[in-house]
């Protein structure tokens, strides 16, 4: 359908889908103290709003509002229009309990009762 209409129409469609994109996400990327706002995000990338970014690499932290949701590290990066396309090599999610480094039994009691 934008095929048919004229090139400053369709570039104002997409923006305004831009900047619904952006405001309906809240997830948002920390990388040395600054934030970018998340577009997209899959499991083994995500899509960021070009502001003065060429390219991106190397461990960030993205957040969801306020919450800290994953860590990931990012192996490659490169421009699609207005777009900043990521690739993961891994994200991890962040917990807010340390890890076990031993199998929990589910079955065993949590704590113990004192005889009455």
């Amino acid at each position: 359908m934008l095929e048919f209409l004229s090139k400053e129409l369709s570039d104002q469609l997409r923006a305004a889908q831009q900047t619904r994109q952006r405001r309906k996400s809240r997830l948002r990327v920390h990388v040395d103290q600054v934030e970018y706002p998340v577009l997209r995000l899959w499991v083994d990338g995500m899509a960021l709003q070009v502001e003065g970014l060429s390219h991106l690499r190397g461990l960030v932290d993205i957040y969801d509002g306020s919450r800290h949701v994953l860590q990931c590290l990012i192996i490659a990066s490169e421009l699609d229009g207005n777009e900043l396309i990521c690739t993961f090599k891994r994200a991890t999610a962040v917990s807010d309990k340390p890890a076990l480094d031993y199998w929990r039994d589910e079955s065993l009691p949590v704590a113990y009762l004192p005889k009455a």
